[in-house]
Parts: C-alpha cells; sequence; structure tokens
C-alpha cells in the first residue's frame, strides 16, 4: 500500500524546522538573559542580577508610559470588543443579504491595509481635527487604537457566533422568550469565550502598535513601546532588556489565556 504524503519526510525537513525556530526565538532568548546581567554590557556577562528591573520599576517615566499604555489598550480593546460584537451579531445571525460580504471586508479591511498606510490616513485626519476643533487630548489615541483592534476582535467573536446551535435561540422563542431574553440568557453566555477571546486579542495587538501611536499622539503621549523607542535611538542598556521582557511577559500570559480560552468547546 502507498504511504499517505507526509512534508516531515522531506529531506532537510528537520534542520529546516530548528533553523527557522532558532531564528525566530533564539535573539529573544539572549534578550531575556542579558536583561539579568549585572554589568551594562549588551555583549559581556557580567553576573546575574536583578538590578536593571529594580532600575526600570522605579523609573518614573516606565511607570507613566507604562500605565497610559495599559490604560490605553483596556480602553480601546473594550470599546472594539464591544463594536465587534455588535458587527459579529449583525453579520451571522441575519439571512443573507446584499453587500454582506463587502461589510466583512470592509471589517477586515485594516488587517489588509499595510499599518503605515493606516497611520498616515489617520494622521491627516486627526491633524484636520485638531486644527479645526482645538482638541488634542487622549482622545484621538483612543479612537485610532479602537479602529484599528475590531478586525482583531471582530474574527474570534464571529468563530464563536458561527459555531453555535441556532436551535438553541429557536427553543427558547418556542418557550415565550422574547428576543431580548433569548439573546441574555442563551446567545450571550455561549458568546462570553469569544468575546473575552476578542478583548485579549485587541488588548495585546494595541498594546504593542508603534506605527499608529508614532502617527497619532500628541506631546506627551508617550506609550510603553514608543517610550522604549526613543530610548533605543539614544543608548542600549539592559533596562531596555528588562522592560522589554516584562512586556513579553505579559503577551505571553494574554496570549496563553486567549489559547485557553478559545479552545473551550460549546
Amino acid at each position: 500500500m502507498a504511504r499517505s504524503f507526509s512534508v516531515k519526510r522531506l529531506p532537510g525537513f528537520g534542520a529546516i524546522a530548528l533553523l527557522t525556530f532558532a531564528m525566530l526565538y533564539l535573539p529573544i532568548v539572549i534578550l531575556v538573559v542579558y536583561s539579568f546581567n549585572a554589568g551594562s554590557s549588551q555583549s559581556n556577562w557580567e553576573g546575574l542580577s536583578l538590578r536593571w528591573y529594580q532600575a526600570a520599576l522605579s523609573n518614573e517615566q516606565v511607570q507613566e508610559v507604562s500605565i497610559r499604555s495599559l490604560w490605553l489598550a483596556a480602553t480601546a480593546s473594550g470599546v472594539a470588543t464591544v463594536l465587534a460584537t455588535l458587527a459579529a451579531l449583525g453579520t451571522t445571525r441575519v439571512s443573507r443579504f446584499p453587500g454582506q460580504t463587502m461589510i466583512y471586508a470592509l471589517i477586515n479591511q485594516p488587517l489588509m491595509v499595510p499599518e503605515i498606510v493606516t497611520g498616515i490616513a489617520l494622521l491627516i485626519f486627526v491633524a484636520f481635527l485638531k486644527v479645526n476643533t482645538g482638541y488634542a487630548g487622549m482622545g484621538y489615541m483612543v479612537a485610532a487604537h479602537t479602529a484599528f483592534c475590531i478586525p482583531f476582535a471582530y474574527l474570534p467573536i464571529r468563530a464563536r457566533l458561527e459555531t453555535l446551535d441556532s436551535t438553541l435561540e429557536t427553543a427558547a422563542s418556542d418557550l415565550y422568550a422574547n428576543p431580548v431574553q433569548a439573546f441574555r440568557h442563551i446567545t450571550l453566555p455561549l458568546m462570553v469565550p469569544g468575546i473575552i477571546a476578542g478583548f485579549m486579542l485587541g488588548f495585546v495587538i494595541s498594546l504593542d502598535t508603534v506605527v499608529i501611536t508614532e502617527f497619532v499622539k500628541s506631546a506627551g503621549q508617550e506609550t510603553l513601546p514608543t517610550y522604549m523607542l526613543g530610548q533605543l535611538r539614544r543608548v542600549v542598556t539592559p533596562e531596555m532588556n528588562a522592560i522589554a521582557t516584562l512586556f513579553l511577559a505579559l503577551s505571553i500570559l494574554i496570549v496563553t489565556a486567549f489559547f485557553l480560552i478559545t479552545r473551550k468547546r460549546g
């Protein structure tokens, strides 16, 4: 009998896989290791120390930009999740209608367009609003991050809705539940894993984005990624390694939670 094709049997598959993983993760491993370096060198190991973590955590500017980044990510991803939930309900819990494919494309457009293009478009739009309104607060940053996060939140929520059994809602209607009661007691509880996953994914995307923030932010609105970028332009110290490691740990925690939630079955 002919054996089924397996890519693992191709010559050099193992070596290429190991090389790929090394290129992806070896720089991250080096960054994490040197964040514990006692000295200030980026190439010479001078002993194990938490010196740079203490310096990063006691740095008032790092504390300020970290709090701003977390607040911005939580606010933008929260608003984006609400809007994405409404969009998912409007595109999955209805019969097909003209223009439905176009709506899918419009919602997912930020995923297809290069981020630099979105950043320039937001820069022009925000500059126009600032000139005509005089307002230069954090509202622009929240709106820009929200718009950028909506498609990322929409995808897991829509995927969750598409896997739900619509007969449950029909059964609720047969038991004299009105549409609001059916949504509240049946649909919404079943959507919760997708909603939480969408929020977490949007949170990570907002926390990580640099291009959008660089184009939209005003003076005094630095986030943690833009602060780190500015510091790296001046001098590279193990303190940046420590900040990046803490940032990485937070991202891994959120992504792990995202994985555990999305693997749940109805």
